[in-house]
C-alpha cells in the first residue's frame, strides 16, 4: 500500500544526480555551515578556538554572514538579542573549554529570558571523550556537564553523519516553546574529517506547538467572564509569542486592567486606559493586583521582581498560563495551563463572554496617580529628567537594551518602551555587561534602526573591548554610559543594608577618549544636553558613546508594611 506522504520523499532527478556527486574537499565543518543555512540561518556570531578552526574554516566556502566578538560571553549576548528581535534561532560557534565556559553567563540570561541561542561548541578529540584524562588542550572531564543546567538540551555528535540530525534537533528544541539556549558540542577530528556525504539541502526541524488544554481555558474563560474585578499581569512569554494584540483584544473585551513585567515591556499600549504600566516594585500596584477576584498571569513565572520581592499574596483566584512547565504554580496555587500564550489567548478571545466595566479605567487613573505621587515624595527629579530625555532622543521604533544599572532600574517601571519587542535587559538572570554586546546583536538584526545601548560604568567596563566588534562591522549603535564611578545600585544596597558599602567604588577610564581610541565618536554630555546629545548620536550612522558622569539614586521601592 503506497501513502501519499511517501511519494513526497522521493528525491528529483537532480537531488538524486546532486548526492553522488557531492563537491570535493567538504568535512564536518562544511555539514555543520549546510546544516545551519538548510535550517534557514543568514548570520552567526562566535570567536574561533583552536578545536574549532574546521567550523570556521567551512564558513569561507558557505553565504553564511559571520560577525565576530572579541569576548565569548560578549559573543553570547549578540546572539541572544539577535533571537529576541528576529525570533530565528541564532547560532553561536564557540570553541573548547575555556571558549565554551566563558560563554555561560549569556546562556544563563538567554534561559532566564527564554531567548532562542543555539550554541555549537567543538571538543577535544573523539578519544578524550568519555572523561577520560588525555591531556588535550582545553580538556574538562565533561564539558557538557557544564551546561546541562543551564541549557534546554544538550547534543553531543561522534561521528559527521550525526552533524545535520543533531544541529536540527537542538534548533527545533531552541523555538518550541519556552524558547531557550541550546547546546551542540562537536569533537575536533569530526570538524575536520573529510566527508563523501552529500551537500545538506532538506532538513524539517518545525518547532512543536504547544496549544492549551480544552477544558482548561474552558475553566478559564468562565471564571474570567463572570469576575468582578480581573486583572492581567502579562510576562515576556507575551512578547515572546508575538501575542501582544491578542492580549490587548481580550483585556479589552473584559475590561481587565494590565500590568506588565519587567519582561513583558510593551506588551500593553503604556497609555491605553487599561494600562497599568510596569510599576510592580509599588506597594499600590501590589494591593491593586492582591485585589482582583480572577488574576489571569501571562508568560510570567511571577519570580521575585515580578512579585514585588515575593511580597505579592494574591486574595483571589489566579490563573496562570506558562509555556515553561517548571515555572507552573511555583509560586503561587494557580488553574496551571501549560501553553504557548499566543495559543492559549486565541483560545480564550474565541470562548470568553464579553463584560462591561465602566469603572475600571477609573481605577486605573487611581492607581497611576497613587504611583506617581508617592514617586513625586521623594525629590528624584534628576533621575525622572534622566530617562524622560532618553525617551524622547530615541525613536519609537528603536529597540534598547539595558544593562544591570540604576537607570534600567528605573527603566524597568517608568519606561514606555512605545512597542513589544523593542526594551530588553539583563535583568532575566541579572548579570553585568549585557546592554552593549546584545545592543551590537539587534544592529545586526535589523540595521536599519538605530539602537540604543544603556549601561553604568562597572558594566561599560565588562564589554568595552566590543567597540572594536561595533567599528569593525561599523553597526548602528549609541552606547549611553552614566559613570557613577562605581556599582551604584550595589552601593545603594550595601548602604541601606550595612550603613556603608565595600567594594563598590572604581577606578575607570575616559570613556569619550577610550571610544575615540577605537574610532567611535564619543561625548560628553550631562542632564541638561542628554537629549540632544543622545539624539544626534542616534541620528549619526555608525557606533557612538555618550557618557553621563551622574550619581542617581533608585526610587524606594515599598513592600509589605512600608507607607
Amino acid at each position: 500500500m503506497t501513502h501519499d506522504h511517501d511519494l513526497e520523499l522521493r528525491p528529483t532527478p537532480a537531488q538524486t544526480e546532486a548526492a553522488l556527486n557531492p563537491p570535493p574537499g567538504r568535512n564536518g565543518g562544511d555539514l555543520v555551515v549546510e546544516t545551519l543555512a538548510g535550517l534557514g540561518a543568514t548570520t552567526v556570531f562566535g570567536l574561533p578556538g583552536q578545536h574549532a578552526l574546521g567550523m570556521f574554516d567551512a564558513l569561507r566556502r558557505s553565504d553564511l554572514r559571520y560577525v565576530g566578538l572579541r569576548v565569548e560571553n560578549n559573543a553570547g549576548f549578540a546572539a541572544d538579542a539577535y533571537g529576541r528581535i528576529t525570533g530565528e534561532a541564532a547560532p553561536l560557534l564557540l570553541s573548547t573549554g575555556p571558549g565554551a565556559l566563558t560563554s555561560l553567563a549569556a546562556l544563563q540570561e538567554a534561559a532566564a529570558a527564554s531567548a532562542p541561542v543555539l550554541a555549537i561548541s567543538s571538543q577535544v578529540p573523539t578519544a578524550g571523550l568519555g572523561g577520560g584524562r588525555h591531556g588535550y588542550l582545553h580538556e574538562l572531564p565533561d564539558q557538557a556537564a557544564s551546561f546541562r543546567g543551564v541549557v534546554k538540551s544538550v547534543h553531543t555528535v561522534r561521528t559527521p553523519s550525526q552533524i545535520p540530525s543533531a544541529i536540527a534537533a537542538a534548533w527545533k528544541s531552541a523555538l518550541t516553546a519556552p524558547h531557550g539556549p541550546v547546546w551542540v558540542e562537536i569533537p575536533q577530528d569530526v570538524l575536520l574529517t573529510g566527508t563523501s556525504l552529500p551537500v545538506v539541502t532538506a532538513l524539517d526541524a518545525t518547532p512543536e506547538e504547544l496549544p492549551p488544554r480544552p477544558e482548561l481555558t474552558a475553566l478559564a474563560a468562565h471564571l474570567l467572564s463572570s469576575a468582578s474585578r480581573p486583572a492581567i499581569i502579562a510576562g515576556g512569554g507575551v512578547v515572546r509569542a508575538d501575542a501582544s494584540g491578542k492580549l490587548r483584544q481580550l483585556a479589552e473585551k473584559l475590561s481587565a486592567p494590565v500590568v506588565t513585567t519587567f519582561g513583558g515591556k510593551g506588551a500593553f499600549p503604556w497609555t491605553h486606559p487599561l494600562s497599568l504600566q510596569s510599576w510592580l516594585e509599588d506597594r499600590h500596584t501590589t494591593d491593586f493586583l492582591e485585589d482582583a477576584d480572577v488574576l489571569l498571569v501571562i508568560g510570567s513565572g511571577l519570580g521575585e521582581l515580578s512579585s514585588n520581592y515575593h511580597t505579592f499574596r494574591p486574595r483571589g483566584r489566579v490563573i496562570q498560563i506558562e509555556a515553561d512547565l517548571g515555572k507552573l504554580e511555583s509560586n503561587h496555587p494557580a488553574l496551571g495551563i501549560h501553553a504557548d500564550a499566543r495559543l492559549a489567548l486565541q483560545a480564550l478571545l474565541e470562548t470568553v463572554e464579553p463584560r462591561r466595566d465602566e469603572t475600571a479605567p477609573d481605577r486605573v487613573r487611581d492607581l497611576l496617580a497613587k504611583v506617581a505621587a508617592r514617586i513625586a515624595s521623594q525629590e528624584l527629579t534628576l533621575e525622572q529628567d534622566v530617562l524622560a530625555s532618553v525617551r524622547r532622543a530615541l525613536p519609537a521604533g528603536s529597540p534598547s537594551f539595558w544593562d544591570m544599572t540604576i537607570l534600567a532600574y528605573w527603566a524597568w517601571s517608568a519606561f514606555d518602551a512605545k512597542a513589544p519587542n523593542t526594551m530588553h535587559s539583563g535583568q532575566g538572570a541579572g548579570g553585568l555587561g549585557y546592554g552593549f554586546p546584545a545592543a551590537l546583536g539587534a544592529a545586526v538584526a535589523d540595521p536599519t534602526r538605530p539602537v540604543l545601548a544603556v549601561s553604568g560604568d562597572g558594566g561599560a567596563l565588562y564589554s568595552v573591548a566590543e567597540l572594536a566588534t561595533a567599528r569593525q562591522y561599523d553597526l548602528n549603535v549609541t552606547w549611553l554610559i552614566v559613570d557613577d564611578g562605581g556599582y551604584g545600585i550595589l552601593r545603594e544596597y550595601m548602604t541601606d543594608a550595612f550603613g556603608e558599602a565595600t567594594a563598590t567604588e572604581l577606578t575607570r577610564p575616559d570613556f569619550v577618549a577610550l571610544a575615540e581610541s577605537f574610532g567611535v565618536p564619543g561625548t560628553r554630555t550631562a542632564p541638561e544636553t542628554l537629549e540632544t546629545d543622545l539624539a544626534k548620536a542616534l541620528a549619526s550612522p555608525g557606533p557612538s558613546v555618550v557618557v553621563l558622569p551622574a550619581v542617581l539614586r533608585m526610587f524606594a521601592a515599598t513592600h509589605l508594611g512600608d507607607g
